[in-house]
């Protein structure tokens, strides 16, 4: 399995457009890709402009197409970020 944290900046003010659009792109992701495990979007307390995303693929054939979707998928959020993202992929020791 693999797994991603991933963290966001939001542009100022955006934070709650942000969230209606994950609310609406989640349940979307998660329906299309039978191989993403866990796509979970989470705010930071104390970080008003931070989204970090724990992901969870059931191998790196869900990964690819995880990320061939992620345009059309986050199309709506993608505007409200500030540009670059943290990218951690990480691999379970004990599966």
């Amino acid at each position: 399995m693999i797994s991603l944290i991933v963290t966001l900046k939001v542009k100022e003010g955006k934070m709650d457009e942000a969230v209606q659009a994950l609310k609406e792109a989640v349940p979307r992701v998660k329906a299309a890709e039978p191989g993403c495990i866990e796509y979970i979007p989470h705010t930071v307390r104390g970080e008003s402009n931070t989204i970090i995303f724990y992901e969870k693929y059931r191998d790196k054939d869900a990964l690819k197409i995880h990320s061939a979707n992620l345009v059309k998928s986050l199309e709506k959020l993608l505007p409200l970020l500030e540009p670059g993202m943290d990218i951690k992929t990480c691999y379970e020791i004990v599966e």
